[in-house]
Order: structure tokens, then sequence, then C-alpha cells
């Protein structure tokens, strides 16, 4: 199946698009048959070195670096926190407060599912801050703000904070989420039901860094995709 990518912002020193789901940004080893976002970017855009990386069923702004030099500047910018990451994120639960901190050591492919875990002696450290967007009946929209960027790093802290992810199959349920099941007069024929949302509902909407030649900021946002405005728009009638 082919995955559309939209361009969000290119030159010769950066490609940034956003990414589907479903499509991974490096090849990954436990998942050889997915598509890869790097070789299918590549037939157009020629060699492209990834700077981070976004998981495969999350969507939004992903960027590359396109030679050597802009590479080890980006690369210089991440390991030194020094970007902006926001990301968006559906969560089963109402959280207590309306802002809140996590900060834990976490140790990637820490378990036979290949999960991150906390890991006080063996973990690096992780920081994301979090805040309330809007509240549902039993679902809330977060937006997340990291610090860091260890993998799953959200996924986990949100888990820590008692708040799973919709569809997260490695933290939460890894249940679709069916309209039926959030309206109580649902009258649908449930065998053909489709998901309101079938993956993990994290997008990363934006990202801010200096230019690694230019030196000028760059903001780059991707839009919510469909599947997220679609489960907003049902959540939205569920107002607590």
């Amino acid at each position: 199946m082919k995955k559309a990518f939209s361009i969000l912002y290119a030159d010769t020193e950066i490609l940034a698009v956003d990414k589907p789901a479903g499509v991974l940004a490096v090849p990954d080893h436990w998942d050889p048959d997915v598509p890869v976002a790097r070789e299918m970017l590549s037939k157009d855009f020629g060699r492209l070195l990834p700077v981070h990386r976004i998981d495969k069923d999350t969507t939004g702004v992903l960027v590359y670096a396109r030679n050597e030099r802009a590479h080890r500047e980006l690369n210089e910018r991440f390991a030194t926190r020094q970007v902006e990451k926001t990301y968006f994120a559906i969560v089963h639960g109402e959280p207590e407060g309306e802002a809140w901190e996590v900060e834990l050591s976490l140790r990637a492919d820490g378990d036979r599912d290949h999960r991150t875990i906390i890991d006080a002696s063996k973990g690096k450290p992780s920081k994301t801050r979090f805040e309330v967007v809007e509240r549902f009946r039993g679902f809330a929209l977060v937006r997340a703000l990291p610090e860091t960027g260890r993998t799953h790093q959200i996924r986990v802290h949100l888990a820590a904070s008692s708040l799973r992810i919709v569809a997260d199959p490695l933290y939460g349920d890894g249940a679709p989420l069916m309209l039926s099941a959030l309206k109580r007069r649902w009258k649908g024929d449930v065998y053909e039901e489709r998901p309101l949302m079938a993956r993990t509902a994290l997008h990363a909407a934006r990202i801010a860094f200096q230019h690694p030649t230019g030196g000028a900021m760059l903001e780059i946002e991707a839009p919510l995709p469909r599947d997220f405005r679609a489960t907003l728009a049902q959540l939205r009638k569920l107002r607590p």
C-alpha cells in the first residue's frame, strides 16, 4: 500500500515531511517488512540522513538532513536539547492536574516485548512536560513537550502518569477506539463498523530549531491527521 507524504519544508540542507501512520522513519530489524520513509523519500530527494525518529504509528513532523554538514549540526542540536518538540496524544483517563512533569530514567528494549522500561540504575535520564488541552468523559487531549528524546518516551511517561494513549499496543490495551463504545444508543452494524482510531493516538505536531547553515529559527508544523480529527469530533460530544 502506497503511503502519501506531505512535504512540510525542503531546501538543500533539510527535508521535513508529514509522516503517515504505519511507516518507519528508518529501517528496524523488528519490522523488516514495514515500509520505511527514508527509502521511499530518497527516490525523489536523494540521500537522507536521520536526525531523530518518530514511532511507526505516530504521525507528524519527521526531519532528515540532506548532507553530512547538516547532519552533524542537527545531531548536535538534538543532543544538546536545542530543539523544541510538541506532540498531541489522546489518552484514556482523566489527568489530575492541568500541567505536570515526568522525569524518569528509561532503558530501551528492556523486556521481552521490546518495551522501554523505567530503570533507575541503568536507564538514561528523560523529561517530558505535559499540559491538558481538552477534557472529555473518560478521555483527554494532552500536549506533550519532551525535553529529551528517548525511545517511546512520551508513551512511557504517560503510562507512568496512569494515562494510556488510545490504541497503544505496548503501553496500553491496544484496542481500537470504536464509535459504538462512545455512543450509548449507537445503532450501526458492529460487523461493519470501522474504528475511529486504530493506531497509537500520538501526533508530532511541531518542531523548532535553528537552521544548520543559515542560522534562522525554523518552525515546522504538521496538521492533525484525519483519524485524529474524527476522534476528537466524537469525543467533544462527551464533555465531562
